[in-house]
């Protein structure tokens, strides 16, 4: 019922539709993007660049004190990478509103999001430590290294199944509520709209794809950067 299922076919090369949704997404936000930084001036003289510049500067200063300033001086991208991931991140869950099915009830979505996480720590504790980055997997003793080592896997595991679970949770859930208003619209004689389908959801939706949704981007995007940061510290 929730398997992702081929929409686009070019002869034996298959499309998902969580593939799919993930293209319209990155169209819509590439779009938006481009449409919000034209005519930029460096005095704000629109109301539409006065927000722009606070978001973005919320977005920095959010960014600047969970890493710290000596690691946004080094790796000034990871407010860019943490500011599209929590916007692709709602998209995926908003989109839902529109019929789409969200790209993170697929397990391979948020897979892929912790996995670039996951790199990135070794990555940056390199960049920073060097191979001395390592030597952290044997303390305080050699004899915590088996451990030491299963919590290094655990962190792209628990990253991936935690808005993975969420998400689709909520999604069986509305799914079901659906039937049921189906049903009983069903039961009401000469009713060939089901009206309580169109109106009655809409609270749920809203706590489902917009509150959880966006609870679950926040801890994804704050996890990632303890994750990243703190590979880096001393």
């Amino acid at each position: 019922m929730y398997q992702a299922k081929y929409v686009l076919y070019f002869g034996n090369f298959k499309l998902s539709e969580t593939i799919v949704t993930q293209w319209i997404i990155m169209a819509f936000l590439i779009i938006v993007a481009f449409l919000l930084t034209r005519n930029i001036q460096k005095v704000p003289t629109s109301k539409k660049q006065v927000f722009l510049e606070w978001a973005i500067g919320g977005l920095r200063n959010l960014v600047t004190e969970t890493t710290g300033t000596a690691f946004i001086k080094r790796a000034p991208w990871m407010i860019s990478y943490i500011g599209t991931i929590f916007l692709f991140f709602i998209c995926s869950d908003l989109i839902v509103m529109l019929g789409f099915r969200s790209p993170t009830t697929d397990l391979d979505t948020t897979v892929a999001w912790a996995l670039i996480t996951f790199f990135m720590i070794y990555v940056m504790g390199v960049k920073f430590k060097g191979m001395a980055y390592f030597k952290g997997l044997l303390e305080p003793t050699p004899l915590m290294a088996p451990l030491n080592i299963i919590g290094e896997f655990a962190r792209p595991i628990s990253l991936s199944f935690r808005p993975f679970g969420n998400i689709l949770g909520g999604s069986i859930i509305m799914s079901l509520f659906y039937k049921m208003l189906e049903y009983f619209s069903s039961m009401i004689p000469s009713l060939k709209i089901p009206v309580g389908e169109f109106l009655i959801p809409v609270p749920l939706h809203l706590y489902f794809d917009l509150f959880a949704g966006s609870l679950q981007a926040f801890i994804f995007i704050m996890l990632t950067m303890v994750f990243v940061s703190g590979a880096t510290q001393e």
